[in-house]
């Protein structure tokens, strides 16, 4: 099974507990949680207290909290706090992130690591052992509506190969059209953005792809 996690980066700004509440209802049970801080990424997004007002809202739900930050140990402790259920930062920050790894655990969330399209995977492998969530990056961070790189791909299916069978998450223009190929590849979490948002049927598209 295929888990959807609809990124909530693509949600109306002034509507965000409106349209989380219309993917909930659509089937969801991942909410993905872009936190960009203008210097890992090219953008800004939320908090802590976003997190927090989210899952006060949605008690039921995963919060897939994705760490674009250059310096997130200093917010492991205030995102897990206000209710992240798992904590991803990327692997090319300057830090000790094995010691990342072990905070998020110890306040018990599940870690993972990313990596954007232009780094390669073998600086991801020496995390695997500290992870349970692995995800790739298919389009450049920061912004929403790109379109995805299709060699991106071919990094989860090297993750498998290296024995990689946690979760495995892509994120970055994935649609109805082009899910299949990233689930061939080794994927079994979609991140998706704008194609569900703006989905008449977003229920259709979560049922459909969970199924692949």
């Amino acid at each position: 099974m295929v888990n959807i996690a609809p990124s909530m980066l693509a949600a109306d700004p002034l509507n965000i507990g409106r349209d989380i509440q219309k993917m909930v209802s659509a089937g969801a049970k991942i909410i993905h949680i872009d936190i960009m801080d203008a210097h890992l990424v090219p953008n800004l997004s939320y908090g802590p207290a976003m997190v927090k007002a989210i899952r006060k809202g949605f008690p039921s739900c995963i919060l897939d909290v994705h760490l674009m930050m250059d310096n997130p140990a200093k917010y492991v402790n205030a995102f897990i706090t206000s209710g992240a259920d798992e904590l991803t930062i990327h692997a090319e920050i300057e830090e000790d992130i094995p010691s990342i790894f072990k905070e998020i655990h110890s306040l018990g969330a599940k870690a993972g690591i990313s990596i954007k399209p232009g780094t390669n995977v073998s600086e991801i492998e020496k995390y695997i052992e500290y992870v349970e969530l692995i995800l790739i990056m298919s389009v450049e961070p920061g912004f929403g509506g790109q379109k995805m790189m299709p060699d991106c791909l071919l990094k989860l299916s090297e993750l498998r190969d290296m024995g990689y069978n946690g979760t495995l998450s892509v994120d970055g223009g994935i649609n109805a059209e082009n899910a299949k190929l990233a689930v061939q590849h080794g994927a079994n979490r979609l991140v998706m953005g704008t194609a569900l948002f703006n989905s008449q049927d977003p229920a259709k598209i979560i049922a459909d792809l969970s199924a692949l």
